[in-house]
């Protein structure tokens, strides 16, 4: 018996928000309105939400319309044109990025770690061979190969331990997030690099003070803003999965952490460590598995077990890269470092039933078996106890 029940939805406003502005964007595609016509429209939502105050209800409700209205209204004026020309200071970053490929060019005649090395530190993919993408699809770590939130978030991480978990301040926070942009800009700036810098910039901006930073919301705000000035990369795949991952991993992980007493974990730290990360793969892959399914017709087996493997030498590698472009000889270590993650996932991509193929699912089918991830989630935060704060 639980004394107290929590409501199967997190206290998340802007979850709610971000979701009518995807619904207006989805109505847009599918039945597109003139300006002429949204426009009024959400004049008259705006209106009608201020009169209704009185009914915190009803404001609610109308508010959402509103945001339904404004995601018509964003479909509108984007024009899905993402076109970037590169200035001074990001032609300065991709100098650099040059002169790191040639580095790492210079350091190994291996052309399969060359071209993972490439791919993972400086998002440049095109050494990456057919042979090479399959073993890390099959084994589920091609998100590794493609720089994104994974990537930012260790980088993320390395900058705020060298601010001494200082997060209050305004100046260390400025520094990290210079230093999450910097990275973006050495990578080239792609379209999944922006989203995760844009999130982890917007994280830290509630840091500042020790504000309360409701990761959920700043999920949804960073997903409004980008919709805002670009509604169509709502049918992007990558931004797709981007953000289900991220949304999965704080709804579920929070929930499997306490299916474990929390005294034990702490006792055993390499147990925690095995189940973080083993919460963190599932919840991800309840997020990203449908949809890999849906437009990949895949599904990796293996992933949890690839995953012990692909996120601490990822992380080994992002440091490496690091050091590697204040020390140069570490290179080498760093070279080394990638053929034992492409020789181990080699092996796993061998392993008998590494990966389940040639899956069709429709649209309605992918719809389903996401009303059943959410009734898992419902289930879960309805039953499972809540951890006392002492």
């Amino acid at each position: 018996m639980h004394p107290m029940r929590r409501s199967v939805t997190p206290s998340a406003p802007l979850l709610r928000i971000a979701v009518s502005l995807v619904v207006g964007i989805v109505l847009a595609a599918k039945w597109p309105l003139a300006m002429t016509v949204v426009l009024p429209l959400l004049a008259l939502g705006v209106g009608a939400a201020l009169a209704v105050g009185r009914w915190p209800m009803v404001q609610s409700a109308m508010i959402g319309v509103c945001f339904v209205v404004l995601g018509m209204a964003a479909w509108n004026w984007s024009d899905g044109d993402e076109e970037r020309r590169a200035g001074p200071v990001a032609e300065w970053f991709l100098e650099q990025r040059e002169v790191l490929l040639s580095r790492y060019r210079a350091q190994t005649d291996d052309e399969a770690a060359y071209a993972v090395l490439a791919a993972m530190t400086l998002g440049d993919k095109s050494a990456l061979t057919p042979d090479l993408r399959e073993t890390y699809s099959v084994t589920g770590a091609s998100h590794i190969l493609a720089l994104s939130g994974l990537h930012l978030g260790i980088i993320y991480l390395l900058l705020t331990m060298l601010m001494l978990g200082r997060r209050g301040y305004v100046l260390s926070q400025a520094v990290v997030i210079l230093g999450i942009w910097a990275f973006a800009l050495l990578t080239g700036l792609s379209t999944s690099v922006t989203r995760a810098a844009t999130m982890l910039s917007v994280y830290s901006v509630f840091s500042v003070g020790d504000r309360g930073r409701a990761p959920l919301n700043v999920l949804s705000f960073t997903a409004i803003v980008l919709l805002l000035f670009n509604a169509r990369a709502l049918f992007d795949v990558g931004f797709q999965m981007s953000f289900l991952s991220v949304l999965s991993i704080l709804l579920f992980v929070p929930l499997f952490e306490r299916l474990v007493p929390m005294e034990f974990l702490m006792r055993h730290r390499l147990i925690r460590w095995l189940y973080s990360l083993s919460a963190v793969s599932v919840a991800a892959q309840l997020g990203v598995g449908p949809l890999i399914a849906f437009y990949f017709h895949r599904f990796s087996t293996y992933f949890l077990l690839s995953n012990f493997v692909v996120i601490p030498m990822a992380t080994l590698i992002l440091y490496g890269a690091l050091l590697t472009f204040l020390l140069p000889p570490a290179g080498h270590v760093l070279v080394w470092l990638v053929g034992v993650l492409n020789r181990a996932l080699g092996w796993l991509s061998a392993l008998p039933y590494a990966s389940i193929d040639h899956l069709q699912l429709s649209l309605l089918q992918l719809l389903m078996v996401y009303v059943l991830v959410g009734c898992l989630y419902g289930i879960l935060r309805f039953f499972v106890p809540q951890r006392e704060v002492s």
